[in-house]
């Protein structure tokens, strides 16, 4: 699959459902349902299934992806605490020194522009006590 100009490999054994010698892949093409962003191939008997471009980027380990997913867990837990937070939210951007406008970027998980620094700053300001574990894969 391309991606970025980039070539990325998807092995099918990861596909749901796999293809096997008994049932192999029998046609694959881009899927325009998907907005081109994914692939839907069938199978000699006839199942059929769909490979998203995100799972292509997880499978690769992509750095783009991997900060994108960590920013999307990040905001979910900072919304998570904004929503449990004794603080008002005027109080927590005078702790920021932002602006209001700015605070609900930060907060938006779709706002992929915004930086990790900013969402730890407000975690920080939350209280959110943020740890990172790096494991070696398995297999």
């Amino acid at each position: 699959m391309r991606a970025d100009r980039r070539t990325l490999s998807f092995p099918f054994a990861k596909a749901d459902p796999p293809p096997t010698r008994e049932d192999p892949v029998v046609d694959a093409s881009v899927d325009p349902e998907l907005g081109a962003e994914g692939f839907t191939y069938e199978l000699a008997s006839g199942r059929s299934g769909t490979v998203h471009v995100e799972q292509v980027l997880e499978y690769n380990q992509d750095p783009a992806h991997l900060r994108d997913l960590l920013l999307y867990q990040l905001t979910l837990e900072a919304q998570k605490l904004v929503a449990a937070s004794p603080l008002s939210k005027r109080e927590i951007i005078r702790r920021l020194g932002t602006s209001p406008t700015q605070l609900y970027r930060i907060l938006d998980q779709t706002n992929y522009r915004k930086t990790v620094d900013q969402v730890l700053r407000l975690l920080g300001v939350l209280g959110g006590d943020v740890r990172v574990t790096v494991r070696a894969r398995a297999g």
